[in-house]
């Protein structure tokens, strides 16, 4: 199953790769209209940023089967070339590594409950907006209705006579 990316206005859609994941790339290869508005605004912010830019490429690589394969290349010419008793130094280095990758994890965790957050305020404001717009129209509704029956009942009043009172009983 082949998975698609919103495509840019006037292209078609591509499969979906790990660069619409970063910022940058999103804003360079997306059609503005087509993203969500809370999308967009991340995506600006973190691509302002050289830091969060440097965060999210981290985390895009680390995120991929080149650095799964990359880590088995490295891992296999050190402990079969490179030093005789490898696993102390080894186990440094990736016990290291774990600590900085858990820290570019939880940065890519805050960057999604951010937009998440962000996404959310936007669309409760919208939703607010809409029931806002929505109740306004239907008090004019009910007012506008409440005028046609008036006026049904005055024009009523007007052209058909009043109907004689039958006496009762009769």
């Amino acid at each position: 199953m082949s998975t698609t990316t919103a495509a840019p206005a006037g292209t078609t859609a591509k499969p979906a790769h790990r660069q619409y994941l970063r910022p940058s790339r999103l804003l360079k290869n997306s059609d503005p209209a087509r993203l969500h508005p809370a999308v967009l605004m991340q995506a600006e912010r973190r691509a302002a940023s050289v830091q969060l830019r440097i965060a999210d490429a981290i985390t895009a690589f680390a995120g991929s089967m080149w650095f799964v394969y990359i880590h088995i290349a490295l891992f296999t010419i050190w402990m079969l070339w490179i030093e005789k008793n490898p696993w102390p130094t080894l186990t440094l280095i990736v016990s290291l590594e774990a600590i900085f990758l858990s820290t570019f994890v939880m940065i890519g965790q805050n960057r999604q409950a951010a937009f998440q957050q962000a996404k959310a305020d936007r669309d409760y404001t919208e939703q607010e907006k809409l029931l806002v717009e929505n109740t306004e129209l239907t008090r004019t509704i009910r007012d506008l209705s409440e005028q046609i029956r008036d006026l049904t009942a005055q024009i009523h009043a007007h052209v058909l006579p009043a109907a004689p009172e039958q006496p009762k009983g009769a």
